[in-house]
């Protein structure tokens, strides 16, 4: 995802104009973007869900008239960047570039207050789970992140994999970006060894670390990780 991150989903033309229309009424049904269109709700409610999986539309649930459900849809932040004007993305790298021309050593405290923040969320949402149930709602909280991330089992442990680097392009400008992450990693996770063996800062199409116990060697559950963490 180095590049325009509407590539997570096809944004054909008609897509667009949904995504448009639900932009501008900041949230609406499949039948008022519908309306709004000309086409049919049907039609609509196929391109909402392709924007949804590829994280550029999400929804909530308001029971309408009827006593039913009803799906209400609006953009997040990913999608909100399809829209022109500078990104957030953007702006704090020029910000972090501003504070590092001011005092190169306040960049560094930045990004390890930022990991001491995270561990400690982390570590309170983990406690006293199990290896396998860790490095599960690790990947849950990276996707939620952004990352795009999944688990496979290894025979001795299991691989974390990163598909979207949801920092890219903090991570190309500040080397520490990404060494704060495995140390993250390493500090969630205190009871495994953690080894980064793909990296895309370094050309790699994903980032992926290997995380095995340190004190057994436990047989890796076969089935509970074999899984896909996706963006909803």
């Amino acid at each position: 995802m180095e590049g325009d991150q509407s590539s997570l989903v096809t944004l054909s033309s008609a897509r667009g104009h949904v995504l448009d229309a639900v932009k501008r009424r900041g949230e609406a049904s499949a039948d008022e973007v519908a309306k709004s269109l000309g086409i049919t709700p049907s039609a609509v409610r196929q391109h909402l869900a392709t924007l949804k999986s590829g994280g550029l539309v999400a929804s909530r649930q308001e029971r309408g008239r009827s006593g039913r459900p009803t799906d209400l849809y609006h953009t997040t932040e990913l999608g909100e960047t399809l829209f022109g004007g500078p990104s957030t993305v953007d702006l704090t790298v020029e910000l972090l570039g501003f504070v590092e021309d001011e005092d190169p050593e306040l960049v560094a405290r930045v990004f390890e207050r930022r990991q001491r923040e995270r561990v400690a969320q982390c570590q309170g949402q983990l406690a006293d789970k199990s290896l396998a149930a860790k490095v599960a709602g690790l990947a849950e909280i990276l996707d939620a992140e952004g990352y795009m991330a999944d688990v496979d089992p290894l025979p001795d442990g299991y691989r974390l994999s990163l598909h979207r680097c949801a920092i890219w392009a903090v991570a190309t400008r500040f080397g520490l970006a990404c060494t704060t992450e495995l140390e993250f990693l390493e500090q969630v996770v205190p009871e495994a060894d953690i080894t980064r063996v793909a990296h895309k800062v370094a050309g790699g199409f994903v980032c992926s670390f290997e995380i095995r116990p340190t004190s057994s060697k436990s047989q890796t559950p076969p089935l509970q990780l074999r899984r896909r963490v996706t963006l909803t």
